[in-house]
């Protein structure tokens, strides 16, 4: 696994979990299975860039991007 791609999904655990959403949450607001974000959160699945774009915007992260 690629370090880029373990800390975008560290990130995204964190901001998650500072905005106080749970996974089903996070799902319900991406129209997506609760087992995608706990397949991308645990490294099982890739994080695409339409669902990588998804994921930033609904954070609102702005350290968010391509190749961070």
């Amino acid at each position: 696994r690629v370090p880029e791609h373990r800390a975008l999904r560290e990130l995204l655990v964190v901001a998650r979990k500072s905005a106080g959403l749970t996974q089903a949450e996070v799902a319900l607001r991406l129209k997506r299975p609760q087992s995608f974000v706990a397949k991308y959160e645990g490294g099982e699945r890739r994080i695409d860039a339409i669902a990588r774009g998804e994921l930033c915007a609904l954070n609102k992260q702005r350290k968010c991007r391509a190749g961070t």
